[in-house]
């Protein structure tokens, strides 16, 4: 056979392959045609179709033992998880701590209070109150005490109406509108009720029933118009009065869980904080306002008093200057900052005068005229303190207002000095807070512990949380064993409860 027969016999061999196994042409088709890529499937003539057994066949099959004896298996495996789910449930509720039951709070437990007593210098009178509420609701902010602002000359107690208002601050008319909005913002009203306001005597010295009796009349007219609560300074002497109960009546009478309850406030001055127990019980008040922070600056009395008082924190309000509507900064002029810290922590209603906030200076008799717009004066380099203490105070306000244990929680002594206290705020198994505020020139050491007896223990160490001590930076850690405060200055702790 020669070459040219032997080439023509492999080119019949070619073309007799299947199109999937021709060789390439090189314009990227196989031989016999066919494009690069395409792919053949032989579908069988007789394709085969699943059907399963049929009913009568699962019958007879679902009655043999084999299957009988599985079906059992797995029905008593189902229920005894089931049951072991149950158990297991059962013991972690069983062995889990009890929630402690809340106790029963008041819109006046929930603060901070506000005072106003003189409108013309806060706002301009009481339009002026409506339209900075805004500001007042950004501080968290649960209620105001406006005035007084009744018409009275002082030390004549024929020309007191305490149903009038002053022109100079306002007409019943623009107080409605405020209280209109304040309720919807969900800040209460409270009225400065004191009689005498300027004059010598909160209740002209007198002993005769006669303006207790127009007290109540005014406090039931002022209610009426959706006024939410009554104040009146002196309690240690309006609380003897004959007629007293009849007051206690007018404002807190009728009480039901549909209804909000109206609060009547008292102010107490020059009492002892075991006197100050015995008039909270006595008088029947809502919640009393003392001097015995003012009155005292020596950190153990201080503390003394705490532990005197702290089992009536829902009937106690503090402040610093509040009790005869003074500014903080009178009280604790370079300080602020640090009783601000005090009072959000302390246990009980903290309550400010207006400015406080941001350390308004208070100069003189005058009432200081309120600064607005910190935080635009702050921006253009003016008045940058009044916009960083007003963020510190918005700080703790909205931190109170969150946490169980600061709000409504027990309260235990740790550590006082001559110029400096420490104390311990918790709750149930929520986060606990330990304040330390040190108000002397020098700095001071403070030991933080607990007497055995507490029945409470402390970590080894705290978070800082809140600060004004450059050397105890927010979120760091520190020994609780001897913690050293800087001179005029305090801290805020925190740590976790653990079972």
């Amino acid at each position: 056979m020669n070459k040219d027969t032997e080439i023509d016999m492999e080119e019949v061999k070619l073309n007799e392959l299947d199109p999937e196994k021709q060789p390439m042409t090189g314009d990227g088709q196989a031989a016999g045609g066919e494009k690069n890529g395409s792919v053949k499937l032989k579908v069988p003539e007789d394709e085969v179709t699943f059907t399963g057994l049929s009913k009568d066949e699962l019958m007879k099959v679902a009655g043999t033992p084999g299957w009988v004896r599985t079906r059992w298996v797995l029905l008593v495996l189902f229920w005894l998880g089931w049951v072991g789910m149950l158990a297991g449930a059962i013991v972690i509720i069983v062995q889990a701590p009890r929630c402690k039951p809340i106790p029963e709070m008041n819109w006046w437990n929930e603060g901070p209070i506000y005072q106003i007593s003189d409108l013309e210098a806060f706002s301009g009178g009481m339009e002026g109150v409506e339209a900075k509420l805004d500001d007042m609701s950004q501080l968290k902010v649960k209620a105001l005490v406006l005035g007084p602002f009744h018409i009275v000359q002082g030390d004549q107690p024929s020309t007191l109406d305490l149903e009038k208002i002053d022109p100079t601050f306002g007409s019943t008319k623009t107080l409605e509108a405020l209280m209109t909005k304040a309720h919807k913002k969900g800040i209460s009203v409270v009225l400065d009720l004191t009689p005498n306001y300027r004059g010598a005597n909160p209740w002209f010295g007198s002993n005769n029933d006669d303006i207790i009796e127009k007290v109540k009349a005014a406090a039931e007219y002022w209610l009426n118009l959706g006024v939410d609560g009554i104040k009146v300074s002196d309690i240690s002497f309006a609380s003897e009065l004959t007629d007293w109960p009849k007051l206690r009546a007018a404002v807190q009478g009728n009480r039901t869980e549909q209804t909000k309850p109206r609060a009547l406030m008292g102010v107490i001055e020059n009492l002892s904080a075991p006197e100050v127990s015995q008039l909270v019980n006595s008088s029947g008040v809502d919640l009393v306002l003392s001097d015995l922070l003012s009155s005292k600056n020596e950190g153990v009395a201080r503390i003394r008093d705490m532990d005197t008082l702290h089992s009536q924190q829902r009937s106690m309000a503090w402040g610093l200057g509040a009790s005869n509507r003074a500014h903080l900064s009178k009280q604790a002029s370079g300080l602020i900052r640090l009783y601000q810290l005090l009072l959000f922590t302390m246990p009980g209603t903290p309550v400010f005068t207006y400015g406080d906030e941001i350390g308004l200076q208070a100069e003189g008799a005058e009432s200081p005229k309120m600064v607005w717009d910190v935080e635009k004066e702050a921006a253009e380099g003016n008045r940058t303190e009044h916009a960083a203490v007003r963020k510190w105070f918005r700080s703790l306000s909205d931190l109170r207002g969150k946490e169980r244990s600061l709000l409504h929680g027990d309260y235990y002594p740790l550590y006082s000095s001559a110029s400096s206290l420490s104390f311990l705020r918790l709750w149930d198994q929520s986060e606990r807070y330990i304040t330390a505020v040190n108000w002397g020139d020098k700095p001071e050491t403070l030991k933080l512990s607990l007497k055995p007896t507490e029945g409470v223990e402390l970590p080894e160490k705290a978070k800082v949380k809140s600060s004004t001590d450059e050397n105890l930076v927010e979120e760091s850690s520190v020994s609780l064993d001897g913690l050293t405060l800087g001179p005029r200055q305090a801290v805020l702790l925190q740590f976790p409860f653990i079972s």
